[in-house]
């Protein structure tokens, strides 16, 4: 039974069945073909028997090994590994067929090669998630092949479950650019210090450049050489993400929701923050908050954020700004940056909220994330040619005007906000925090 499940037929053995028919038809008209044609076949069944002979000789068989990552980044391409060992005598060609997770929806993706006699071969492919939880690859089968008209299948029957977890790639890469000083690469500004910071930090001798405003008259007194007072950029100022788990978070762009973009520029701001010793919180919200972790910079706070960012989940309800405004009321006492990552379509939907927001905006600097609709910019920009293609032309031009009143509203209201796509929503978060704390506005 072993034998038969792993033995495959191709389609070339049908395909010189039919020749082979062919001929005999022929040599029925043509006689003096009948000898050629009755050693054409037993030349294919030779070649048939050799064939298979080769594929199961005792000791020649393909060994399978994933050498997949511990876990995934959502909405990135990770990098996907699985080692073929061929202890095949001769160069055989293979096919190889991995039982994608359900998630990914692939259905149809055969990877080939040749591997030499003996030879340790990688076959690499890549695959991007694009939502967050526990992604279960099946058995791994390998086809192989030798004269192509039979295949034996071997297979990897061990199962494996993979969590995917928000953008740990983005995080690394916007953390090695960072100690590199590349991030500019990146889209992150070079930004200059207004002013000075207050964060006293040693007395030091005076040198050619320094600011008179900063001697120190006392101790140079003492001393009797000029001292001056040596500051340093302001650490430890807390840093939270609010993040709108309710239903205006549900809209799709490019494969992942604005939830799961929120969610992944929610990781990177968190890692720069600490970068930047600074401390870096988070909550999330709907009806109620909740998923809250306080503002730190422990050695483990990083892994806390992502396991939490991880586990999110949500029945995308109608959001209570008031309920957050409570929360944050009572359990944020310190003045700090509020990174509120959710959107707002209609100026209806913003002034039910504005309240909570500029009372927030009282104690604390919010930022109010708003994303781009980018297809309904496009329509917007598009010429239609037909009656249906101005109406729709007029309708998303109505829905970008009514973003920009969204815009206007906030900015006079004295709340800073962030309009960008989805793709560039991390970039633009890095840049509007390290705009504030150039400015000093912590």
């Amino acid at each position: 039974m072993r034998f038969i499940r792993s033995l495959y037929v191709t389609n070339k053995f049908f395909y010189a069945l039919l020749l082979l028919a062919t001929c005999f038809v022929l040599s029925f008209f043509i006689k003096v073909l009948f000898p050629f044609v009755i050693a054409l076949l037993w030349l294919f069944v030779a070649a048939c028997a050799w064939d298979m002979l080769f594929l199961y000789y005792q000791k020649s068989k393909i060994v399978i090994q994933r050498k997949y990552p511990e876990k995934l980044s959502n909405g990135d391409e990770n990098d996907m590994e699985i080692q073929l060992t061929s202890r095949y005598p001769t160069k055989v060609h293979i096919r190889l067929l991995e039982e994608f997770p359900v998630q990914l929806q692939l259905r149809n993706v055969e990877l080939e090669s040749t591997i030499l006699p003996r030879e340790i071969k990688a076959i690499r492919y890549q695959i991007r998630p694009t939502s967050r939880g526990v992604y279960a690859f099946g058995r791994c089968h390998v086809l192989v092949l030798r004269l192509g008209l039979f295949a034996r299948k071997f297979t990897l029957n061990e199962s494996l479950e993979l969590p995917c977890y928000p953008s740990f790639i983005q995080m690394r890469k916007y953390q090695l650019l960072a100690t590199t000083d590349r991030l500019v690469e990146l889209g992150v500004k070079r930004i200059r210090r207004i002013g000075a910071t207050l964060e006293f930090d040693h007395i030091r001798e005076y040198v050619r450049g320094d600011e008179y405003r900063h001697l120190n008259w006392k101790a140079t007194a003492k001393h009797k050489k000029l001292l001056v007072n040596q500051y340093q950029e302001e650490k430890s100022q807390p840093i939270y993400a609010l993040i709108d788990t309710g239903r205006v978070m549900r809209m799709p762009f490019d494969g992942l929701t604005l939830l799961d973009y929120a969610i992944n520029s929610t990781l990177v701001l968190a890692n720069a923050a600490i970068l930047k010793r600074d401390r870096a919180g988070m909550l999330t919200f709907s009806k109620a908050v909740s998923d809250h972790i306080a503002a730190e910079k422990r050695n483990n706070q990083m892994q806390l954020i992502s396991e939490r960012l991880y586990s999110i989940t949500t029945a995308f309800e109608e959001s209570e700004f008031g309920n957050l405004y409570t929360f944050c009321n009572k359990h944020i006492n310190k003045r700090s940056l509020l990174m509120l990552y959710t959107n707002f379509e209609t100026m209806d939907a913003l002034s039910r909220q504005m309240a909570y927001l500029r009372m927030l905006a009282k104690t604390h600097i919010v930022v109010v994330v708003v994303f781009k609709n980018t297809e309904l910019i496009d329509m917007a920009k598009k010429e239609g040619k037909k009656t249906i293609d101005v109406y729709n032309q007029i309708i998303a031009q109505k829905f970008v005007y009514e973003k920009h009143l969204v815009i206007q509203e906030l900015h006079r209201q004295g709340i800073q906000t962030i309009y960008t796509s989805p793709e560039n929503l991390t970039i633009n978060a890095i840049n509007k925090y390290l705009e504030i704390k150039a400015r000093g506005l912590l």
